[in-house]
């Protein structure tokens, strides 16, 4: 068993909704083994400034229905350095904290497996993330909120698509990651899907618009994947319109996809990766991270999740094509 009497948690990166599900879960599972637990302020970059507090049981009452996280997050340079993580692992050793878990996506992983490869501090990782992105696990928390958030926007905006016979592109998040988009398409009966590393075939979108149109259909919705060039949706509407003399509106989704409740498989699932994240360390795992395989919560080494996915269920694409048509 392990020798840990001390632990600490942070959020790090993008917020997800179920972050605070998860500390919750961190904080209460912890307390119940006879830990102490710490909560950092914004991250790495509130580790390197000692913005560290010891958690209750009554600090994380009342948190599990709200999104963002109360720890707060940020994205810390500092903590990319060799420097920065030495001056971190110090500071935690002066407080006399023997783990860390961080709740957080690949970057902030890949901070947590060189914290202990360089100075032996224990890590878990529990990944949070709307992208649902990381190598390893099949599920990151928030996804399924920021999912319903896109539905429920999409939803609306074909209300008034039907009322004025106007064709949208709706830009939801996605960098190099189509999860959400395909989801969001799937879900909302999108007449078309433009993720992020794909070629985009302008010619294919404006033709099945206009098959679309031939059959008496009163609107049109494009989901476009976000990509890493800003921008993407209105060159899709400016090529559309040049090219095929198809008008589209553009309305781009941007953070209202990361905030509001957590739905409950958000909830459900980021508690039991806090607890399990609290459970890896008693059982003395240095090195770890919660995933999601095969419907259920489970230990995984963290060097297995380190990495960005981009892949796609080609089932996905299918089911999308047979249905738009």
């Amino acid at each position: 068993m392990s020798e840990i009497q001390k632990i600490a948690v942070l959020c790090s990166g993008g917020d997800s909704p179920g972050m605070n599900c998860a500390i919750r879960a961190v904080v209460r599972t912890g307390i119940g083994a006879g830990l102490e637990v710490y909560g950092i302020q914004k991250g790495y970059a509130g580790l390197l400034e000692g913005d560290i507090r010891q958690l209750q049981v009554s600090s994380v009452g009342n948190i599990l229905q709200h999104g963002g996280t109360i720890l707060q997050t940020s994205r810390c340079p500092e903590f990319m350095t060799e420097e920065g993580r030495k001056e971190a692992a110090n500071l935690l050793k002066r407080k006399k904290i023997d783990a860390l878990i961080v709740i957080g996506g690949d970057g902030s992983f890949n901070g947590a497996m060189k914290l202990f490869l360089e100075h032996q501090i224990p890590v878990i990782g529990i990944p949070g993330t709307i992208d649902n992105d990381i190598d390893g696990t099949d599920y990151t928390i928030g996804f399924d909120t920021a999912v319903q958030n896109a539905v429920d926007a999409v939803d609306k905006i074909r209300d008034t698509a039907n009322s004025h016979a106007r064709t949208f592109i709706v830009e939801v998040m996605g960098r190099k990651s189509p999860a959400i988009a395909l989801k969001v398409g799937i879900c909302t009966g999108a007449e078309n899907v433009i993720m992020p590393t794909a070629t985009i075939d302008y010619s294919k979108i404006a033709a099945d618009i206009d098959r679309g149109i031939k059959r008496g259909k009163t609107s049109s919705i494009l989901i476009a994947a976000e990509g890493e060039v800003e921008g993407l949706s209105h060159t899709i509407q400016k090529e559309l319109k040049e090219k095929f003399n198809h008008q589209a509106h553009v309305c781009i989704l941007g953070h209202i996809q990361r905030g509001g409740n957590p739905t409950p498989t958000d909830r459900l699932i980021a508690s039991q990766m806090g607890h399990e994240a609290v459970r890896a360390l008693l059982k003395g795992d240095t090195a770890s991270a919660t995933v999601f395989k095969s419907g259920k919560v489970m230990i995984a080494p963290l060097k297995d999740c380190l990495r960005k996915k981009n892949e796609f269920d080609i089932s996905d694409v299918e089911l999308l094509r047979t249905l738009s048509i």
